[in-house]
């Protein structure tokens, strides 16, 4: 296989989209993304994720949790922040919402099953680009507000690595310049 025509060349070009628009991914398309992120890094096959799939009508149901989280954190934040809240979900057609489940097991710690969600999440975002679909991963203040995670049904010990919108790329992928591969990486030579 050619560089020109690897999988190698199309990480390379991996971007996020912040601008998605219908059509999300659907039916069996949709399976065969999601089922990318179970083919991750697994240390003892924990199977820590857990995901929450997020479309139509439940959007405006996360985005008035998301205007309820503000409101808690901050009774004073006002009708601007507010309703910012609650479009927030619509950013895109769908949105999944990532789950470190935290399994108690003594040579795998969460930490551990977190990044072995993240990498899921990161593998999702390498099969829908290539179906032509783009996504994008976004944390933030919701991410880790107890409202948020008691109102989509987290438990106390589980984490939220990350809410990924998804949808079709609207306007052209935005550029990125090669990263200088020296600026991150070097060899230890154990001096």
């Amino acid at each position: 296989m050619s560089y020109e025509n690897s999988i190698l060349n199309f990480l390379h070009q991996r971007v996020s989209f912040p601008r998605l628009v219908s059509p999300a991914p659907e039916g069996e398309q949709l399976k065969g993304i999601l089922k990318s992120a179970l083919r991750a890094p697994d240390h003892k096959v924990l199977r820590p994720g857990r995901y929450l799939i997020v479309e139509s009508d439940a959007r405006t149901k996360l985005g008035e949790l998301f205007a309820q989280a503000a409101v808690a954190a901050n009774p004073d934040c006002g009708e601007a922040k507010i309703e910012k809240c609650k479009k927030m979900p619509f950013r895109a057609p769908m949105i999944l919402v990532a789950v470190s489940k935290n399994i108690d097991h003594p040579k795998v710690p969460y930490f551990e099953q977190e990044q072995c969600v993240a990498a899921g999440l990161s593998y999702i975002l390498l099969a829908l680009q290539a179906e032509g679909f783009g996504g994008m991963w976004r944390t933030g203040d919701m991410a880790v507000d107890s409202v948020v995670k008691r109102g989509l049904g987290i438990s106390e010990h589980e984490s939220l690595v990350g809410f990924l919108y998804i949808g079709t790329p609207e306007g052209d992928a935005k550029r990125i310049v090669d990263p200088v591969l020296e600026d991150s990486f070097s060899f230890w030579t154990g001096q």
